[in-house]
Protein backbone atom coordinates (compact mmCIF):
# COMPACT_ATOMS: atom_id res chain seq x y z
CA UNK A 1 0.00 0.00 0.00
CA UNK A 2 2.84 2.42 0.83
CA UNK A 3 4.50 1.49 -2.44
CA UNK A 4 1.36 2.26 -4.45
CA UNK A 5 0.80 5.57 -2.65
CA UNK A 6 4.43 6.59 -3.19
CA UNK A 7 4.22 5.59 -6.86
CA UNK A 8 0.99 7.61 -7.25
CA UNK A 9 2.61 10.69 -5.66
CA UNK A 10 5.67 10.23 -7.87
CA UNK A 11 3.54 9.98 -10.99
CA UNK A 12 1.46 13.00 -9.98
CA UNK A 13 4.59 15.05 -9.34
CA UNK A 14 6.02 13.97 -12.70
CA UNK A 15 2.79 14.93 -14.45
CA UNK A 16 2.69 18.33 -12.74
CA UNK A 17 6.34 18.88 -13.62
CA UNK A 18 5.81 18.15 -17.33
CA UNK A 19 2.67 20.28 -17.47
CA UNK A 20 4.23 23.25 -15.67
CA UNK A 21 7.36 23.22 -17.82
CA UNK A 22 5.21 23.07 -20.95
CA UNK A 23 2.94 25.91 -19.76
CA UNK A 24 5.91 28.03 -18.68
CA UNK A 25 7.67 27.59 -22.03
CA UNK A 26 4.52 28.37 -24.04
CA UNK A 27 3.77 31.43 -21.90
CA UNK A 28 7.32 32.76 -22.04
CA UNK A 29 8.15 32.17 -25.70
CA UNK A 30 4.66 32.27 -27.15
CA UNK A 31 3.17 35.19 -25.26
CA UNK A 32 6.12 36.92 -23.57
CA UNK A 33 4.59 36.31 -20.14
CA UNK A 34 5.44 34.13 -17.21
CA UNK A 35 4.50 33.24 -13.69
CA UNK A 36 6.83 32.88 -10.73
CA UNK A 37 4.25 30.71 -8.97
CA UNK A 38 4.13 28.28 -11.89
CA UNK A 39 7.93 28.16 -11.96
CA UNK A 40 7.91 27.41 -8.23
CA UNK A 41 5.31 24.70 -8.78
CA UNK A 42 7.57 23.10 -11.41
CA UNK A 43 10.50 23.25 -8.97
CA UNK A 44 8.42 21.77 -6.15
CA UNK A 45 7.15 18.99 -8.41
CA UNK A 46 10.69 18.21 -9.55
CA UNK A 47 11.94 18.01 -5.96
CA UNK A 48 9.11 15.72 -4.87
CA UNK A 49 9.46 13.58 -8.00
CA UNK A 50 13.21 13.18 -7.53
CA UNK A 51 13.05 12.44 -3.80
CA UNK A 52 10.17 9.98 -3.96
CA UNK A 53 11.54 8.16 -7.01
CA UNK A 54 14.37 6.72 -4.91
CA UNK A 55 12.18 4.41 -2.78
CA UNK A 56 9.97 3.62 -5.79
CA UNK A 57 13.02 2.61 -7.82
CA UNK A 58 14.42 0.49 -5.01
CA UNK A 59 11.12 -1.31 -4.48
CA UNK A 60 11.27 -2.44 -8.10
CA UNK A 61 14.91 -3.52 -7.99
CA UNK A 62 15.95 -0.65 -10.23
CA UNK A 63 19.05 0.36 -8.34
CA UNK A 64 22.37 0.29 -10.18
CA UNK A 65 24.86 -2.36 -9.24
CA UNK A 66 28.28 -2.81 -10.77
CA UNK A 67 29.79 -6.12 -9.73
CA UNK A 68 32.22 -8.26 -11.60
CA UNK A 69 32.78 -10.82 -8.87
CA UNK A 70 29.12 -11.70 -8.22
CA UNK A 71 28.75 -13.47 -11.55
CA UNK A 72 31.03 -16.23 -10.29
CA UNK A 73 29.48 -16.53 -6.83
CA UNK A 74 26.40 -18.54 -5.78
CA UNK A 75 22.91 -17.08 -6.36
CA UNK A 76 22.46 -16.52 -2.63
CA UNK A 77 25.37 -14.04 -2.57
CA UNK A 78 23.55 -10.94 -3.90
CA UNK A 79 20.60 -10.97 -1.49
CA UNK A 80 22.94 -11.51 1.44
CA UNK A 81 25.36 -8.83 0.27
CA UNK A 82 22.44 -6.41 -0.14
CA UNK A 83 21.23 -7.24 3.37
CA UNK A 84 24.67 -6.56 4.85
CA UNK A 85 24.96 -3.31 2.89
CA UNK A 86 21.54 -2.21 4.13
CA UNK A 87 22.24 -3.06 7.74
CA UNK A 88 25.71 -1.53 7.90
CA UNK A 89 25.50 1.43 5.55
CA UNK A 90 22.26 2.48 3.92
CA UNK A 91 19.74 2.05 6.74
CA UNK A 92 21.88 4.10 9.16
CA UNK A 93 22.38 6.83 6.54
CA UNK A 94 18.67 7.09 5.77
CA UNK A 95 17.83 6.96 9.48
CA UNK A 96 20.29 9.83 9.98
CA UNK A 97 18.55 11.81 7.24
CA UNK A 98 15.22 11.35 9.05
CA UNK A 99 16.73 12.28 12.41
CA UNK A 100 18.75 15.27 11.14
CA UNK A 101 16.02 16.64 8.88
CA UNK A 102 13.13 16.35 11.29
CA UNK A 103 13.86 19.62 13.13
CA UNK A 104 14.01 21.59 9.89
CA UNK A 105 10.73 20.08 8.73
CA UNK A 106 9.01 20.88 12.03
CA UNK A 107 10.28 24.46 11.87
CA UNK A 108 9.13 24.80 8.24
CA UNK A 109 5.67 23.57 9.27
CA UNK A 110 5.54 25.90 12.27
CA UNK A 111 6.09 28.99 10.11
CA UNK A 112 4.27 27.54 7.07
CA UNK A 113 7.39 28.22 5.02
CA UNK A 114 6.86 29.40 1.48
CA UNK A 115 9.01 30.16 -1.52
CA UNK A 116 12.22 32.10 -1.13
CA UNK A 117 11.33 33.98 -4.32
CA UNK A 118 9.32 37.19 -3.83
CA UNK A 119 5.80 36.58 -5.08
CA UNK A 120 6.43 32.86 -5.20
CA UNK A 121 4.27 29.93 -4.25
CA UNK A 122 3.62 28.98 -0.63
CA UNK A 123 3.81 25.44 0.68
CA UNK A 124 7.55 24.83 0.65
CA UNK A 125 7.07 23.11 4.01
CA UNK A 126 5.21 20.33 2.17
CA UNK A 127 8.13 19.81 -0.20
CA UNK A 128 10.59 19.75 2.70
CA UNK A 129 8.50 17.00 4.28
CA UNK A 130 9.16 14.73 1.30
CA UNK A 131 12.84 14.16 2.18
CA UNK A 132 12.42 12.56 5.61
CA UNK A 133 9.35 10.69 4.35
CA UNK A 134 11.36 9.25 1.44
CA UNK A 135 14.24 8.39 3.79
CA UNK A 136 11.82 6.60 6.14
CA UNK A 137 10.39 4.72 3.16
CA UNK A 138 13.92 3.67 2.23
CA UNK A 139 14.48 2.33 5.75
CA UNK A 140 11.27 0.30 5.37
CA UNK A 141 12.47 -0.91 1.95
CA UNK A 142 15.79 -1.90 3.49
CA UNK A 143 14.05 -3.84 6.23
CA UNK A 144 11.95 -5.63 3.61
CA UNK A 145 15.11 -6.47 1.64
CA UNK A 146 16.82 -7.85 4.75
CA UNK A 147 13.77 -9.96 5.60
CA UNK A 148 13.61 -11.21 2.01
CA UNK A 149 17.30 -12.15 2.13
CA UNK A 150 16.69 -14.03 5.40
CA UNK A 151 14.12 -16.21 3.65
CA UNK A 152 16.44 -16.96 0.71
Amino acid sequence: MLDRATLALCMAAGGVLVLMVLVNVVLRYGFGAGSIKMQDLASYAFAVFLILSVPVCHARGGHVRVEVVSERLPATYLPRADAVAWLLFLAPVFALIVWAGWGDVLFAWSIREGSTTPGGLGGLFLVKTALPVAAALMVVQGLAAVLRAGRA
